[in-house]
C-alpha cells in the first residue's frame, strides 16, 4: 500500500523540508513554505525521473550543426513579435497576468488564427467547453477547426494530446491541472511542478509547442513554485490596467528570441487587436505645453517608443515629504533627487515629488533618468520645457550624463513622429545629421539643465 507523508515545499525555489521552517533552508528565502501531501510510491518516483529526452552520444560541440529555427506566425503580429517571430516546435511558453486582462482571449484568437493552417488543441480547465463557445462567438472567431477538451487530470491530457497530435496546444491553466500520482491538491506546489515538468517533458519528445496560462499572486509575480519559470522556455507577462483599454505583453524569458521585447493591444469587443504606432499611446494630448512634462525616447527590445513622463513637485506639509513613483523605480527617484542637489543646486528635501509614465508602461531602463529629472524641474520652476524636445540619458552620482545603447535608432523614431530637439549624452551624439532634428549633446547634468534656461 502506498504511504504518504507530509512535507513542506519552499514556493520559491522548490526544495523541501519535513517540517515548518520560517525561512527556507535551501534558498534562505522568507515565509515561503507551503504544507503538501507527497507520495512515495515506486511508481511515482520512477515516472517523475523519467529522461526529459531521449538520450544520444556524447558530440563535440564544433560537430554540432547549428541551424536557424522554424518558426510558426500566430497570425497576430504583435504577439509574434513578443515571442521572437513566432511560436517554436517542441517550445514551452508560460504566460501569466492578472484576472480578467485577457490571456484566455488573447490565446483564443491565435488559435483561431493557426487553426486555418495546423491543427491545434485548446484544453480547458477553468471554464466549461459551453464558456469557452461562448467567449469565440462574442469574438466573432472562426473555430471550426479548433479542437476543445475541458480536462483537469493530466494523464487525460498527456492521452488526449498523444492521440490528436495538435501542432500547438494551449492549457488554461497550470494551476487546475493535477496528477493521479500525487495525492496533494490541485495548484499547490508539487502539482503544479509536476504537471509543469510532464507537459515540458512531452513538448521536447514529441516537438508539439504547448502554451500554459498562469495564475499571479497578488504580488503580481506567478503562483508556485519559482522552478516553474526555470522550466520553460519563454515566460509573459500582461501588464497595464484591467481597467484602461490598452494591454502590454511583455517577454521577461525567452530562449527563442530577445527579452524585453513588447507587444502592445488594443481591447475591443471583438478581443485584442495589435496597435500599429504604440508611441502614439503613451505620449499625451496636450493642446498646449504644460509644466512637468517630458517625452523620453525608450527601448523595449527591439522597438524604440517614446513615453510621456510626468512629474509633480509640491510643497510638503509632513515631517517627511513624499517621494511616489509610478511605472518608475522609487528608490532611483531618491538618488536622482540627491544628484540634483549636489550637482545643480536644486533642493527639494520640503517637497512632495511624484512621477508617472504615462499610459500603464513600466520603464526599468536608466536611460529614464535624464528625462525625469527635466519634468522635475519643469514642475518646480513651473515653466514648460521647449515644444518639440525630447531626452534619454542616465545620470551618474557624479553628475555625468552616460550615453544609452542604441541610440541611433531612439533619435529615428523620434524624428518620425515630428520631435525638433533632442537632449541627449554627448557620447550618443550622431555622426551624421538627422533631417529635422536639432541635437543638443550633453556630458553633465548641469550643462544639461543650462540648456534650458
Amino acid at each position: 500500500m502506498a504511504k504518504s507523508r507530509t512535507v513542506y515545499v519552499c514556493a520559491d525555489c522548490g526544495g523541501t523540508t519535513p517540517k515548518w521552517q520560517g525561512k527556507c533552508p535551501h534558498c534562505n528565502a522568507w515565509n515561503t513554505l507551503e504544507e503538501t501531501v507527497e507520495s512515495s510510491t515506486p511508481a511515482a518516483s520512477a515516472h517523475r525521473y523519467a529522461p526529459l529526452a531521449s538520450s544520444s552520444p556524447v558530440r563535440s560541440l564544433s560537430e554540432i550543426e547549428a541551424r536557424e529555427t522554424p518558426r510558426q506566425p500566430t497570425g497576430l503580429d504583435e504577439f509574434d513579435r513578443v515571442l521572437g517571430g513566432g511560436l517554436v516546435a517542441g517550445a514551452v511558453v508560460l504566460i501569466g497576468g492578472d484576472p480578467g486582462i485577457g490571456k484566455s482571449t488573447l490565446l483564443l484568437q491565435a488559435l483561431a488564427s493557426l487553426s486555418t493552417t495546423t491543427n491545434v488543441l485548446y484544453v480547458t480547465g477553468e471554464e466549461s467547453a459551453e464558456q469557452v463557445a461562448l467567449r469565440a462567438r462574442r469574438l466573432g472567431l472562426q473555430t471550426g477547426n479548433v479542437n476543445l477538451l475541458a480536462e483537469i487530470r493530466l494523464e487525460a491530457i498527456q492521452a488526449a494530446v498523444s492521440e490528436q497530435k495538435p501542432t500547438v496546444a494551449v492549457i488554461d491553466s497550470i494551476q487546475t491541472l493535477y496528477s493521479g500520482e500525487l495525492s496533494a491538491a490541485p495548484g499547490s506546489v508539487s502539482q503544479v511542478r509536476e504537471c509543469a515538468a510532464q507537459l515540458t517533458r512531452l513538448a521536447k519528445q514529441t516537438g508539439i509547442a504547448i502554451v500554459m496560462i498562469g495564475h499571479v499572486t497578488k504580488d503580481g509575480a506567478l503562483a508556485g513554485p519559482r522552478v516553474l519559470e526555470h522550466i520553460v522556455d519563454t515566460v509573459l507577462y500582461f501588464e497595464g490596467d484591467t481597467h484602461s483599454s490598452f494591454r502590454l505583453v511583455r517577454a521577461f524569458k525567452n530562449r527563442f528570441g530577445a527579452v524585453n521585447e513588447l507587444g502592445v493591444f488594443a481591447m475591443t469587443d471583438r478581443g485584442l487587436r495589435g496597435v500599429a504606432n504604440p508611441s502614439a499611446l503613451f505620449l499625451s494630448q496636450h493642446e498646449q505645453q504644460v509644466a512637468g512634462s517630458c517625452v523620453m525616447a525608450t527601448q523595449e527590445g527591439t522597438r524604440p517608443l517614446l513615453v510621456e513622463i510626468q512629474a509633480l513637485v509640491d510643497s510638503s506639509h509632513a515631517p517627511n515629504p513624499r517621494r511616489l513613483t509610478v511605472g518608475l523605480e522609487g528608490n532611483r527617484l531618491a538618488m536622482l533627487l540627491a544628484v540634483l542637489h549636489r550637482h545643480a543646486g536644486v533642493s527639494t528635501f520640503d517637497q512632495d515629488v511624484f512621477v508617472n509614465a504615462v499610459g500603464g508602461v513600466r520603464i526599468t531602463e536608466p536611460a529614464a533618468d535624464l528625462p525625469v529629472l527635466l519634468a522635475i524641474m519643469s514642475s518646480l520652476r513651473d515653466k514648460p520645457l521647449p515644444r518639440g524636445l525630447i531626452a534619454f540619458g542616465e545620470v551618474g552620482l557624479a553628475g555625468e550624463i552616460r550615453p544609452a545603447p542604441r541610440g541611433q535608432e531612439r533619435l529615428r523614431e523620434a524624428a518620425k513622429l515630428g520631435f525638433s530637439i533632442a537632449l541627449i549624452p554627448k557620447a550618443n551624439a550622431p555622426r551624421q545629421a538627422i533631417e529635422g532634428l536639432e541635437i543638443w549633446a550633453v556630458d553633465r547634468l548641469d550643462a544639461a539643465l543650462d540648456k534650458l534656461r
